[in-house]
């Protein structure tokens, strides 16, 4: 899309972008792998092109998206996130396209959609993978044609917005599997952006943990290494669930080891397996499975650790030829289980 620019108004905007440029300071960190995916936000906030941020739950994709609108030329308009996940099916298309009065049953107004408010301004579709088929066929149209139609209607509304979306699926096997459009997965990939796991940056968490716990409370060394060590399935989010726990609940000003909930000690970041000749990769993948439910108090919480959902987990089973041994009547063995 073409910046929306009046006579006089490029330079001016111009300088408003690098004055803004302290704000993505905000994302606390030293480590050389933000400062590269800082570097890549200053040179595509400015531009139209339209971003993918890729990453883990609770790494910040929504803050990255927040930065990159903040030093835009958009900045001063609106910013709205939708959650393409909590979209209601039956409604979704009235939500962000709007609809004329009498286009169903129940349309007693006429109503204008999120992407017509958020004209001129970023929108940011989170988990942009759970997007339904349909609205992914009409946000392509947007993204290709520049303009919507209102539900009932047949006169196109012109819209100008940035789009930025975040997802922590792998869109390229979504393509492959047939539940995302390829021509919607080209244009919403213009540029590319991975943020990494608080696991990859581990450098970047003592710093956080001051950041998210305030002056007012220090951390010994034995509860710093653990926290170091520990592998943060949950990313930021789960470190900053963390310190309001402690603020809320410790009174001590020093953090010890025996502050800090029991799964820190067992769930420690793991060190790379070394390579078995003789074990092939669908081995090793099934012993992972097997021993994760071992591991865990529930299918679920397996599933969530591995990355995978539920019913891929019930798949893994039948395909191992376990599945009657771990379905939901029998319960899941831990490893200090008696037999």
């Amino acid at each position: 899309m073409v910046p929306y620019l009046s006579k006089g108004q490029g330079n001016t905007l111009m300088n408003d972008i690098k004055d803004s440029q302290n704000n993505i300071k905000e994302i606390v960190h030293c480590s050389e792998a933000i400062k590269k995916l800082l570097k890549m936000v200053r040179k595509v906030a400015p531009t139209d092109s339209s971003v993918l941020i890729s990453g883990n739950s609770g790494t910040g994709k929504e803050m990255l998206a927040r930065k990159i609108h903040d030093i835009s030329y958009r900045k001063n308009k609106e910013f709205i996130v939708i959650n393409c996940s909590c979209l209601n099916e039956n409604t979704i298309e009235s939500e962000l396209f709007g609809h004329e009065k009498g286009a169903f049953t129940g349309a007693d107004y006429k109503k204008t959609g999120i992407l017509e408010k958020a004209n001129e301004g970023t929108v940011v579709l989170d988990e942009i993978g759970d997007l339904k088929p349909r609205v992914q066929t009409k946000l392509l149209r947007l993204l290709q044609e520049s303009e919507i139609y209102r539900m009932g209607s047949n006169i196109p509304i012109k819209l100008n917005i940035r789009f930025i979306c975040c997802t922590n699926k792998n869109l390229a096997e979504e393509v492959i599997k047939g539940s995302f459009r390829e021509d919607l997965y080209y244009r919403i990939n213009t540029i590319a952006v991975t943020v990494p796991s608080l696991s990859e940056r581990p450098e970047d968490i003592p710093l956080l943990l001051k950041h998210f716990l305030g002056t007012n409370m220090q951390i010994d060394n034995s509860a710093m290494t653990t926290l170091i060590n520990y592998r943060w399935p949950g990313n930021v989010r789960e470190l900053k669930n963390l310190c309001e726990r402690l603020r809320v609940f410790q009174d001590e000003k020093v953090i010890k080891i025996s502050h800090l909930p029991e799964e820190l000690m067992t769930r420690k970041k793991q060190s790379p397996i070394p390579y078995d000749p003789g074990m092939t990769l669908a081995e090793l993948n099934k012993l992972y499975i097997l021993n994760a439910l071992e591991h865990f108090p529930s299918k679920r919480q397996a599933a969530k650790a591995l990355g995978i959902t539920v019913k891929t987990l019930y798949n893994r089973l039948h395909e191992y030829g376990v599945f009657e041994q771990h379905s939901l009547h029998y319960p899941v063995r831990r490893r200090d289980a008696t037999v």
